[in-house]
């Protein structure tokens, strides 16, 4: 996914009869106002022309607010870094545990479950810690497979990456800058590895081909023959992943 230089102003809304955020986003194409409710950052988005006001906005979604319910009550259950929690590995299931600081080991230690029980994350340390421990991990591990599985892409298509960036982000998996930068999601961990890889050789081959058109899916398709499963797989569970964690751009901290 190619990175844009177009800048979106966002705008905080308070609409009666929503619990949810609202944010109004000004975007220099649009035409006319769209409105979505998305499940990665549990909030509804209004998209609005630049010369449009925050009345109209409101007015807009007062609209069709019985749309966004629906939908808002239809998003999945937000599943926090809490002792007891299952969140998934490398696409395996893994129970969170929270042991005390006195136990010696990693911080983090991972748990291959057997006789079809799921395995467990262990985190050490105060409890209060553990999410955000988890989550440096997470990001940790999410590096490592990246930079891994991007060097077997970049090697394979005689391509060089720049750089490479791990963070949270919410409206793709990954990016490539125009200057060589691979940007993702520390969520691709989550996923099974086959959707990592494909992600991987799909941003590697934006370094030769800026687009999506016959000559880039080709490049992915040399070097990850399996990407229709990948792709296929984001379609259907990819959204589900941003439900794990403090949802982004919120500080971590134990839930009440």
């Amino acid at each position: 996914m190619p990175q844009t230089g177009r800048k979106v102003r966002a705008i905080a809304l308070d609409v009666t009869g929503l619990a949810a955020p609202v944010e109004m986003r000004r975007h220099p194409s649009a035409r006319r106002l769209t409105l979505r409710v998305s499940s990665t950052r549990q909030k509804v988005i209004v998209t609005v022309p630049p010369r449009c006001g925050i009345d109209e906005a409101c007015l807009f979604i007062h609209r069709n607010i019985e749309w966004v319910r629906e939908r808002l009550g239809n998003m999945p259950e937000p599943v926090p870094f809490l002792c007891g929690a299952v969140v998934p590995l490398r696409g395996e299931a893994r129970l969170l545990r929270f042991a005390s600081t006195g136990v010696a080991g990693p911080v983090v230690r991972s748990l291959a479950g057997c006789d079809g029980r799921a395995g467990v994350l262990e985190v050490k340390g105060l409890a209060e810690h553990a999410p955000r421990r988890l989550r440096d991990w997470l990001f940790a591990e999410a590096r490592a497979d990246l930079d891994s599985r991007v060097s077997v892409h970049c090697r394979r298509l005689n391509l060089t990456a720049r750089r490479l960036i791990v963070r949270d982000q919410a409206s793709r998996w990954g990016s490539c800058s125009s200057a060589g930068v691979l940007s993702f999601s520390w969520r691709l961990v989550l996923a099974p590895p086959l959707v990592l890889d494909y992600v991987a050789a799909h941003e590697v081959a934006h370094l030769a081909e800026m687009n999506h058109g016959p000559r880039f899916w080709a490049l992915v398709a040399r070097s990850m023959p399996e990407l229709d499963v990948a792709k296929n797989w984001l379609r259907l569970h990819g959204n589900d992943l941003h439900r794990y964690g403090n949802p982004p751009g919120l500080p971590l901290r134990q839930a009440a």
